[in-house]
């Protein structure tokens, strides 16, 4: 990797990012040497301006950051690492050095599952996902159900405008029953993890 080191003192800053959740952890910079102790350790090292000396992540906590790769940037003066954590990134004991919880987001949907939240925790009559919760169990299990039945009959069909819109439908009160169950989206995701490695043996 050609990276150059000369613009900044011999620094360049790296992004920390996880991996798997895509949350930007922190901010570091790394030396010629640092960045050779990461590839070395498979452990993250930065350079240390306020020490004045190489500093290995979690070599106090425990909390190191584990390599996974690094890129570079257009200008090769700026690296991405992604990362593994074994615990908070942050000093003062938080996920990510700007106070941000280190969770699983899945865009859009992550969006889509915290309204319906709201609308379980706040039973307005106007909502209709309130009403399904107000309804129970058996009835939002049911329209599942139905909405499962209605992917199925587009399927076969070749409109595949009303074949996206049931498969909205479904998804929308998958996400329902999931909440009325206790779980969420993430649940299931952990869920599919294990399943994978069990496979690939």
């Amino acid at each position: 990797m050609n990276i150059d080191f000369n613009k900044n003192n011999g620094l360049v800053p790296a992004i920390i990012q996880d991996a798997e959740t895509k949350t930007v952890l922190m901010l570091g910079y790394m030396n010629h040497d640092a960045y050779n102790k990461t590839i070395e350790t498979k452990r993250v090292t930065f350079f240390s301006r306020s020490k004045q000396r190489l500093w290995t992540k979690g070599e106090t906590s425990g909390n190191y950051l584990n390599l996974l790769s690094i890129d570079i940037d257009c200008d090769n003066d700026t690296l991405l690492i992604m990362v593994n954590p074994a615990g908070p990134t942050c000093h003062t004991g938080t996920d990510t050095c700007w106070s941000k919880e280190n969770n699983a987001n899945y865009g859009f949907l992550s969006k889509l599952e915290d309204i319906i939240t709201e609308r379980r925790e706040n039973m307005s009559d106007k909502s209709y996902t309130a009403s399904l919760f107000k309804k129970g169990i058996n009835k939002i299990a049911q329209k599942v159900g139905e909405e499962a039945i209605e992917v199925v009959i587009e399927a076969k069909d070749n409109n595949d405008n009303l074949f996206l819109n049931e498969i909205a439908d479904l998804l929308f009160h998958y996400l329902i029953l999931l909440q009325a169950k206790g779980f969420k989206l993430n649940d299931v995701v952990e869920t599919l993890k294990k399943r994978h490695k069990e496979y690939l043996r």
